[in-house]
């Protein structure tokens, strides 16, 4: 009776989880993005609403702006030989458009970010 209660005690003891959470950039603002006009907004436009962009890609003449965000969420419980870890990441990205004049040409956005969950799978 003695061992069982030590070797339950002990199993308490070993037990552990862990919550974590990362997020790399600014979340991306809907409303930013809706204020961008194609054939309106200018590059300085784009810069002013929405920042520095995270990558700049030339495109012959034209170019394209990426503007990007992530959340990453992580959950873990170890409890002696049983363990189990998820992680969930999800990702804000807006692409911009112009052409060689600087005129927004065509936008493309997806904001995911806020959609990461804390999420455990068996690791065994």
């Amino acid at each position: 009776m003695h061992f069982f209660s030590t070797l339950l005690i002990l199993t308490l003891l070993c037990g552990s989880c862990v919550m974590s959470e990362m997020t790399i950039g600014q979340p991306l603002e809907s409303s930013a993005i809706s204020q961008l006009q194609p054939n309106h907004s200018s590059a300085q436009d784009v810069a002013d609403l929405m920042g520095a962009p995270n990558q700049i890609v030339e495109l012959g003449n034209k170019s394209a702006w990426l503007y990007e965000a992530q959340k990453e969420r992580r959950a873990g419980l170890f409890i002696l030989v049983f363990g189990t870890y998820g992680q969930n990441k999800q990702f804000d990205r807006c692409w911009v458009f112009f052409d060689e004049n600087g005129l927004l040409t065509h936008i493309a956005s997806s904001l995911e970010s806020g959609t990461a969950e804390y999420n455990l799978s068996s690791i065994g």
